[in-house]
């Protein structure tokens, strides 16, 4: 409350006296704590009713874990969405190497347009598929592998249970498109954290069958996935290879006729409306229009994946600006890389990153970048153990003592990067580190530079100390961020839903909550 907060800081002095309370009161602000969000569980289910189970491709022999986390969660999410406004298309804003999009396109066959402004990260996206292709067999091999051992623990486990669900059924939508989203109003979160509003539709009754027919049915249809997942690919890195093997030396009629059908169906589907991957280069901004860089644009989920920057508040505005975009799904990254509105005064007639919402702008708010550095900081993984890299920060804060006093240079557009990995000795980083601003190192002696160590190194812990409090600060000012854009979503007419939700561990993921909106259905 606010007399726990008036003793937290000298009224004189602003300092800060009690660090207990500071850290209570940050947690107390933080959006875990404040129960806003809306639980990914009951997101799903109030989008398809009963969830569906899929024979997930594992993706970690091509993505680190972090990422592979991430793009399935995600991917399952939109799958979600997209069947709910019945929609086939998918723009990946801020794509980079095309690990969403690939995904999205393989495994739920969307077509999916990856929007990246780097020429790299195109190139990336088409090298990822070529590991795809690398790793198919023994995805292909594994997953089989997988669906025989879960039919036998299923057998084991329970004589008697001999009906299981069907893994999908083509009648079947996850939500009636007549089930009109009227407002922003009548979809609420209660006190239970329930995502009520969106009524689910009747779902047609799931065929029961016997578990070896279940099982043969399955691994015909893991078959036609292989097929899909090599349609998606480039003509140059794909082989169409026989994922049955006959039994016999010599190939039979039948089978030839079957791996001819099998290249018309890889062929064809190249100039089909879905299972394609496009990955583009375009540098995206609030103005941007859509039409110009997709020619056949239709009703399509926008996604971004940790976007950068403004590119994140911008997805937000083309979303709400664009008919053709029914439904967003966006996690930004790179605060301190927004632009802010009431930071520079004497700029003016820009989209901000910062703030967004009209509450914020009539309030003239301003974080600063040191607010927003610290907003990128990630608490829970602090939490268990991933200490900050203090050495390395310490270097970087007497550099800056060492080229403000012998250089006087306060501000710079050229950055150190991570010289640190790279240098065997505070000498050598602050060497390095001069260069690469190309500044004249032979201007000081290798005594002088080691006297500005011996000078500041009994202060580490205090730098330390410092960093920690920026890190219990960190989640206050993200939520400030993030219900900024959500409140600007509020504000707009054409919005059924919106919400905040939680979609990934914060400890492989930090950047881990996701803004999804939903507009209102003609």
């Amino acid at each position: 409350d606010e007399s726990r907060l008036s003793s937290v800081f000298c009224e004189k002095s602003q300092k800060l006296i009690d660090v207990q309370s500071f850290a209570l009161a940050a947690r107390y602000y933080s959006l875990s704590n404040l129960g806003m969000c809306t639980p990914l569980e009951e997101l799903l289910e109030a989008l398809r009713g009963e969830r569906q189970e899929r024979n997930d491709i594992k993706t970690d022999e091509f993505m680190n874990n972090k990422k592979s986390h991430e793009v399935q969660v995600m991917s399952e999410l939109i799958d979600s969405i997209a069947n709910y406004y019945d929609i086939k298309q998918v723009i990946d804003i801020g794509s980079g190497k095309g690990y969403l999009s690939s995904f999205l396109s393989m495994h739920y066959n969307f077509k999916v347009y990856g929007i990246d402004s780097s020429n790299t990260n195109t190139h990336g996206a088409h090298e990822r598929n070529r590991k795809l292709k690398k790793h198919w067999r023994a995805y292909e091999s594994r997953a089989r592998a997988d669906l025989k051992s879960q039919k036998l623990e299923e057998v084991n486990d329970g004589p008697a249970q001999t009906d299981i669900k069907c893994e999908s059924n083509t009648n079947e939508k996850p939500l009636n498109n007549n089930s009109n989203l009227q407002s922003q109003d009548q979809v609420t979160i209660q006190d239970s954290g329930v995502f009520t509003e969106i009524a689910t539709s009747e779902t047609s009754k799931q065929t029961e069958i016997h578990l070896v027919a279940q099982t043969e049915s399955d691994e015909n249809k893991l078959s036609e996935n292989v097929l899909d997942i090599l349609d998606i690919l480039p003509a140059d890195a794909v082989d169409i290879f026989n994922s049955s093997r006959c039994g016999c030396e010599e190939i039979c009629e039948e089978e030839k006729a079957r791996r001819k059908m099998a290249s018309l169906q890889a062929k064809a589907s190249k100039s089909s409306e879905s299972n394609l991957y496009f990955p583009l280069t375009s540098y995206i901004t609030a103005e941007t229009e859509l039409s110009d860089i997709i020619m056949d644009l239709k009703d399509s989920v926008m996604v971004g994946l940790h976007t950068c920057g403004d590119l994140a508040p911008n997805t937000l505005r083309i979303f709400t600006a664009k008919p053709e975009i029914k439904a967003v799904c966006s996690v930004g990254c790179c605060y301190h890389l927004l632009s802010e509105q009431y930071e520079n005064q004497d700029c003016t007639a820009k989209v901000w990153g910062f703030p967004m919402c009209q509450y914020l702008k009539d309030e003239g708010w301003c974080c600063g970048r040191n607010a927003r550095m610290s907003a990128c900081l990630a608490l829970e993984r602090v939490a268990v153990g991933q200490m900050l890299p203090t050495e390395s920060l310490f270097y970087r804060a007497v550099l800056q003592v060492i080229i403000e006093e012998n250089y006087g240079v306060t501000k710079s557009d050229r950055h150190v990067g991570k010289i640190f990995s790279k240098s065997s000795s505070f000498l050598d980083y602050v060497r390095k580190s001069l260069k690469k601003m190309e500044l004249d190192d032979s201007k000081l002696s290798d005594s002088c530079i080691m006297d500005y160590y011996e000078k500041y190194k009994d202060r580490m812990n205090e730098l330390e100390a410092f960093n920690m409090l920026k890190v219990v600060l960190a989640p206050c000012i993200e939520v400030l961020i993030l219900l900024d854009r959500l409140c600007y979503l509020k504000e707009q007419d054409n919005i059924a839903w919106s919400g905040l939700v939680k979609l990934f561990d914060p400890v492989k993921s930090p950047r881990c909550y996701g803004i999804i909106a939903l507009k209102k259905q003609p």
